[in-house]
């Protein structure tokens, strides 16, 4: 299931969050760590120190949502070693990341724009 479609940025935010923090707690991490606007048309992505649980939070024009993911067995694969605090990804790397795979160490393939044959 492809829960986020056609996002037109997703901001990691690299280091662990106290998940005791709610909605408002997280606004505050966006606003005053990560010196981004919680209002733009965007996901913000953040994990526990532990990597089993996951939760991002967005503006959908009516009220911040905040998605929350816990995994039972495993662990994300968090980018911890990063020189920014804040990455961004591609939907496709936000995807690779809920799925469990390395997102550091996953390349796409190059796009290619032809004009002729």
């Amino acid at each position: 299931m492809r829960l986020f479609h056609d996002v037109p940025r997703v901001y990691l935010h690299r280091d662990p969050v106290d998940f005791r923090k709610a909605i408002n707690g997280l606004v505050l991490i966006i606003e005053q760590e990560m010196a981004l606007s919680p209002y733009a048309d965007a996901l913000f992505l953040f994990c526990n120190r532990q990597r089993d649980k996951l939760k991002v939070v967005y503006w959908d024009t009516t009220g911040f949502c905040l998605w929350y993911k816990r995994l039972e067995q495993a662990r994300f694969a968090w980018p911890r070693k990063a020189e920014k605090n804040v990455l961004t990804l591609s939907e496709e790397q936000l995807h690779w990341l809920l799925r469990g795979f390395d997102i550091t160490r996953m390349q796409p393939h190059q796009r290619l724009n032809y004009v002729a044959v």
